[in-house]
């Protein structure tokens, strides 16, 4: 059995972190089993309640236990991963998805450049009056969400989009002929993030879990900025892959 080495330089609760994630990894804590108490690893490890707690705590946060209030805690069950293939920064968007009919929308509204203040220096407004169509939705694979996103789309250049979408029109249809500044290139900015009360029931995690967080810009050919979209992943359940070409 693993013991906490009191003279080591890793702190106590790491130490922790590590022998409750190698008994997950043998088996000897099984999927949606509850694991010991914090006083039952208090007195089996000899350390201190707030040790146990910060151990459990960020086992907690980043997915591999879960909390039952009044039962316990308990291993989460091992998720696949998805891999975002060849990541472009295109990935969630609305303008230039397929399918934008198959979306999970979760609502769409109108909002003003006032409302979020990335939009007036992102979109080189010169007012802040600057409507935008705002449509959240989820990434859902195999009945599993990973990923909220939120899509920001200029209505003077877009004006029915918000009425397209709901009307679940496929994307040749709502770009054909319709709209010339369609997605050429994208900006994309990473980041670690934490869900919060909003997005961690959207997310199907606790509050306080790890996602990334990724901000994307499209732009047309001609250089305007046509779609800003932000998206929180699911760190647990998701591995965003790189590949570039020379």
């Amino acid at each position: 059995m693993a013991n906490i080495n009191r003279y080591s330089n890793v702190p106590l609760y790491c130490q922790l972190k590590n022998i409750i994630l190698e008994k997950i990894e043998k088996g000897e804590y099984k999927e949606d089993t509850k694991i010991p108490s914090e006083q039952d690893l208090c007195e089996q490890y000899n350390i201190s309640r707030p040790t146990v707690r910060q151990a459990i705590n960020e086992l907690t946060n980043n997915g591999h236990l879960y909390k039952l209030k009044g039962k316990g805690t308990f291993v989460s069950k091992r998720k696949s991963s998805i891999n975002i293939k060849n990541y472009t920064g295109f990935t969630d968007s609305i303008l230039d998805s397929l399918e934008p009919d198959k979306k999970e929308i979760l609502s769409i509204t109108s909002v003003t450049a006032r409302d979020v203040a990335k939009l007036t220096e992102i979109f080189s407004l010169k007012s802040d009056n600057a409507q935008f169509t705002c449509i959240t939705y989820l990434n859902v694979s195999n009945g599993e969400v990973f990923s909220v996103n939120t899509s920001y789309i200029p209505e003077s250049l877009f004006p029915d989009i918000g009425e397209d979408i709901r009307n679940k029109k496929p994307s040749y249809e709502i770009l054909r002929g319709k709209y010339p500044l369609v997605p050429y290139t994208s900006k994309s900015t990473l980041e670690v993030d934490f869900s919060n009360a909003v997005d961690a029931p959207q997310l199907q995690v606790q509050p306080g879990q790890a996602l990334i967080k990724v901000y994307n810009v499209l732009y047309s050919k001609s250089g305007q900025a046509v779609e800003y979209i932000e998206s929180k992943y699911r760190a647990d359940k998701c591995r965003l892959m790189f590949e570039n070409h020379k």
